[in-house]
């Protein structure tokens, strides 16, 4: 399959922004989570004769995350139009015309897994934006945190096929799909 211009640029600004928004997600969760910061801010604090409340510590430790997660932001704008320039593409690009029932199994589940893919994309856009703009949609907290909530649930799918796509790719590219890589970077089926 030789894979159009569009296409391409499209598939790997959407892999810069999908891993941007893991790694922030991850550094969210891991080094830079709240919970663990405001802790060892409390307890360093208080080593050197600073007492803090554990809200005092809880702010800190949002604030000292805060730049990171403007990247979260910024990058779900990013996503927004990627997703939208993708839905624009599955109805303008040649390279989606290809017909499904002319492809073997095991290719239409991999075509299957992308689709789940994109609407997941399309998804984590939505619920992303709604989240952002609870207050200007007139969307209760308590709403928008349910919101929250099912978004940073359907994000394990994205968190699952980011390692199952790099090693099917891997796979293919050793196995019988040589050149795969170089088709989604030149286009040229080698």
């Amino acid at each position: 399959m030789k894979y159009t211009l569009q296409f391409r640029i499209w598939h790997w600004l959407n892999a810069i922004v999908v891993l941007g928004l893991l790694g922030t997600v991850l550094l969210r969760k891991t080094f830079l989570s709240w919970r663990t910061n405001s802790e060892i801010l409390m307890t360093k604090l208080a080593e050197i004769n600073v007492e803090i409340t554990a809200e005092q510590a809880k702010v800190l430790a949002k604030a000292i995350r805060a730049g990171m997660w403007e990247w979260h932001i910024i990058l779900g704008y990013a996503l927004a139009f990627l997703v939208l320039y993708r839905i624009y593409l599955y109805f303008m690009d040649k390279s989606e015309k290809e017909s499904f029932n002319s492809l073997t199994t095991h290719k239409k589940a991999v075509k299957t897994s992308y689709y789940i893919v994109y609407v997941t994309l399309f998804f984590m856009t939505i619920s992303g934006l709604a989240i952002h703009f609870y207050k200007e949609l007139e969307l209760t907290k308590e709403f928008a945190g349910s919101i929250k909530e099912i978004h940073e649930l359907v994000y394990n799918i994205i968190l699952y096929f980011v390692p199952l796509h790099i090693a099917g790719v891997i796979v293919a590219e050793t196995r019988d799909e040589k050149g795969l890589v170089s088709t989604m970077i030149n286009g040229e089926k080698s």
